[in-house]
């Protein structure tokens, strides 16, 4: 019987775990999504406090493929981020090929002498 009452108790830890999760979830989800309002945020709040089962199931059942999206474009963003940061780490982002094409063009437009031309690409050569 002992074996029984073990695997119970392991069964409603994790249903209680997973429930925890579930409304992280939806708060985190409530709070990050930019197109409802300060007052359409404590609808959802109060719901899901008062009547937590019936407000994460009308949640889900509104929302719940529009989260999954809210998701994707938040990873998108940080990862452009993230990307943006390294590039700006690095050196920028132009390379040394990129700079003498833009001193070719103010060559040719006039901008810069043949000798300033030189001078600045030698500068970016070495």
């Amino acid at each position: 019987m002992p074996l029984l009452d073990l695997f119970w108790f392991m069964l409603i830890l994790f249903l209680w775990v997973m429930w925890i999760w579930l409304l992280i979830k939806l708060f985190a989800d409530i709070f990050r999504r930019d197109d409802l309002s300060g007052w359409g945020k404590t609808g959802w709040v109060v719901l899901m406090l008062f009547f937590p089962l019936i407000g994460a199931l009308i949640y889900l059942i509104a929302n719940g493929g529009d989260m999954a999206q809210r998701d994707i474009d938040t990873m998108k963003a940080m990862e452009a981020a993230q990307k943006e940061y390294i590039r700006e780490a690095a050196g920028g982002g132009a390379s040394a090929a990129d700079e003498i094409e833009k001193l070719a063009k103010l060559k040719d437009s006039g901008a810069l002498t043949e000798d300033e031309f030189a001078a600045q690409k030698a500068k970016l050569l070495s």
